[in-house]
């Protein structure tokens, strides 16, 4: 017996038709969650697809430094976007940029949000004494400024693409235990729980089963937004020269190569990655702050 096309299965979730309506109900959330997509497969692709590697020392020649977009190298090879001081193809540059910056961002949201739910669900399901703690370690966190919380950081412990990561854990997650408590604590008031408590129901149960499923959606959308905020953050540190080491190049460490030669009229070597960074923080910035608008009750 086949199953009618109106009655939705489960392989077409209600949460994933919600997702797909809400970004395709605007053309610009669409067009940015295209240009996203093929960033991000360009980012995977990059071994493959890309002219050059350029991690590769072997494979550069100083003697194709700083060539303009269009022109060819000694061995008659086309860097459509130009080359750098190293003779760095900038197209492979920025493929391999790309794929680095959102690694970091990826990773350290990722990291940053495991941590602030587990926080911010245990000071909410036990409050008193925990909650008070956690939440003083919160104030304090919020309490400076992300960039020099990192720049303070990375100058004690030194540059790394895990380093970088652990900067921006370090400066993320307060927010998110902040938002879990609060979402957690309206759905401890609600009757489901009540009744779950009366039942004599474990606490453990309770927090993973009930309070965690019904409480994260928020905190996860606004995620959604933050990756873009960690990318940023991570190109601000590695323009400054205390972020990701100069042999995994991202695009901040890109746009920072390039910066003493805009005056003397090579510009490719700082605008191209700067556009490419743009474009991505843009595109996320724009499909995150649907979902965030989407998932909002209040409007």
């Amino acid at each position: 017996m086949s199953v009618p096309a109106s009655i939705p299965t489960e392989a077409d979730t209600p949460l994933r038709r919600k997702v797909l309506q809400r970004i395709n109900s605007r053309p610009t959330t669409r067009g940015a969650a295209i240009l996203l997509g093929i960033m991000v497969l360009l980012a995977l692709l990059a071994p493959v697809i890309a002219p050059q590697n350029p991690h590769d020392l072997a494979s550069l020649s100083v003697m194709d430094n700083r060539l303009a977009p269009g022109e060819r190298g000694m061995s008659g090879m086309l860097f459509l976007l130009g080359t750098d001081a190293q003779g760095r193809d900038m197209l492979s540059a920025i493929l391999y940029g790309l794929r680095t910056s959102l690694m970091v961002g990826l990773a350290a949201t990722a990291c940053a949000l495991a941590i602030g739910i587990a926080a911010g669900l245990a000071a909410a399901q036990f409050g008193g004494v925990v909650d008070a703690v956690l939440m003083r370690i919160v104030d304090f966190m919020l309490g400076f400024p992300s960039i020099l919380v990192a720049l303070v950081l990375l100058a004690s412990i030194g540059r790394g693409v895990d380093k970088v990561i652990l900067a921006i854990v370090l400066v993320q997650w307060a927010q998110y235990a902040r938002l879990m408590r609060a979402a957690a604590l309206v759905e401890r008031r609600k009757e489901y729980i009540e009744a779950a408590v009366n039942f004599g129901l474990p606490t453990r149960y309770i927090m993973f089963t009930h309070l965690l499923p019904n409480s994260v959606g928020s905190v996860l959308v606004v995620a959604s937004i933050s990756i873009a905020g960690a990318i940023t953050l991570e190109a601000t540190l590695s323009f400054l020269g205390v972020g990701v080491p100069v042999t995994e190049p991202s695009l901040g460490l890109l746009i920072a190569n390039g910066f003493e030669f805009l005056l003397s009229g090579e510009y490719w070597i700082s605008v191209f990655p700067g556009i490419a960074l743009v474009l991505l923080i843009m595109s996320l910035n724009l499909v995150g702050d649907r979902l965030r608008r989407s998932f909002n009750v209040r409007s």
